[in-house]
């Protein structure tokens, strides 16, 4: 009786295994709904070798709040990618600009340095890992953990990133605190910013309260 549970869990295991990891793989189909295991497969009959191509990696529109941009090669954008775990993505940051702290809750960053410099980290509860970047430099940046990217060049800083999952996500923490309508007084009081502050970023992110 004993082996039973044994068994059960490896079928379980067995079952959740991904399309892409019995079969070749599974170009999805955006047009359809999203599942926990990613999208439905495209038929064979539809695939062609234009799928298998991402065109548009190129550089983004820095003018913004974060003087920042990030073309991105996910899953949404490159359906070929569906259930094969990896995914890319083209940062482009200004001068004076900044990637704000964030988190990929379901993914591994690897930062790939082409042009200028950035000084990039992430942070612990104990420790802070930071380094300035040049042509030729990587970093990886665990998946969950608190991280950045700034500009700390004289000019235009461009970098190639990888993550561990064809749709990684991002939680910004400027955008959590300052873009919603959580009252400015509750943001002022669990993060001793002071309240005048909160709600001169809130302006700014579009924030309400």
């Amino acid at each position: 009786m004993k082996i039973t549970p044994i068994l059960f869990l490896f079928t379980l295991l067995s079952s959740t295994t991904s399309y892409a990891s019995v079969h070749d793989f599974c170009v999805g189909d955006i047009k359809a709904p999203e599942t926990p295991t990613g999208y439905h497969c495209m038929p064979l009959a539809n695939i062609t070798s234009d799928d298998f191509v991402f065109h548009g990696f190129v550089a983004g529109n820095t003018n913004n709040s974060f003087n920042a941009a990030l073309t991105s090669a996910f899953v949404t954008d490159f359906p070929a990618l569906n259930d094969l775990g990896i995914s890319a993505a083209r940062l482009d940051i200004a001068k004076g600009g900044s990637i704000p702290m964030h988190t990929h809750p379901g993914a591994t960053e690897l930062l790939i340095m082409v042009h200028g410099e950035i000084t990039a980290g992430f942070l612990t509860t104990t420790a802070v890992y930071s380094k300035t970047l040049k042509p030729g430099d990587l970093m990886v940046f665990p998946q969950g953990m608190l991280h950045f990217q700034v500009n700390s060049g004289k000019g235009k800083a461009t970098a190639f990133l990888t993550f561990s999952s064809a749709n990684p996500g991002a939680q910004l923490l400027d955008l959590l605190l300052f873009s919603n309508n959580l009252p400015s007084e509750l943001v002022a009081q669990t993060t001793f910013l002071d309240l005048a502050q909160v709600k001169k970023l809130k302006a700014r992110f579009g924030g309400r309260g």
